[in-house]
């Protein structure tokens, strides 16, 4: 019977063992499978574009037709980052953070919300030091010429 119980008990720990095992194995496939399969999906996206456009140039006789088809399919520019909107939405992220800390957490809470915030006021003065959009990049050179 005592010989029993002790098999039961090694065979329960047995089974535990088997299912700690599985979060971390399935947390590795996770951080594997994922970022693959973004890959793939992104390949066949831009290959069914290209086929399109393939398809739908067959079709025209006009080469300006073309260019403007390229032109909609083409990605779209990126406006440069303004840092001074992304700045005042950490700085203001940081301080929810340090008033979270304040009513809830505590000290680490607080530390995590400063150090946000303070990231977001550098983003903010990097944003005045370092114009970004044309207008702003225009002005600046003529500034400096004027000197």
């Amino acid at each position: 019977m005592l010989r029993l119980r002790y098999i039961k008990n090694q065979n329960n720990n047995f089974m535990n063992y088997q299912a700690e095992l599985l979060i971390p194995l399935f947390g590795i496939l996770a951080g594997i499978l994922i970022p693959i399969s973004v890959f793939i999906w992104q390949y066949k996206d831009s290959k069914n574009k290209q086929n399109t456009i393939l398809e739908i140039s067959k079709n025209l006789d006009d080469p300006s037709k073309v260019e403007e088809l390229l032109k909609i399919f083409e990605e779209r520019k990126k406006e440069p980052i303004d840092y001074r909107r992304s700045g005042v939405i950490t700085l203001f992220t940081g301080a929810g953070f340090y008033l979270f800390g304040v009513f809830f957490l505590g000290y680490i809470m607080k530390a995590i919300g400063a150090l946000i915030s303070l990231i977001g006021l550098g983003t903010v003065i990097a944003g005045y030091l370092y114009p970004n959009t044309s207008e702003e990049l225009t002005n600046a050179v003529d500034e400096f010429e004027k000197k």
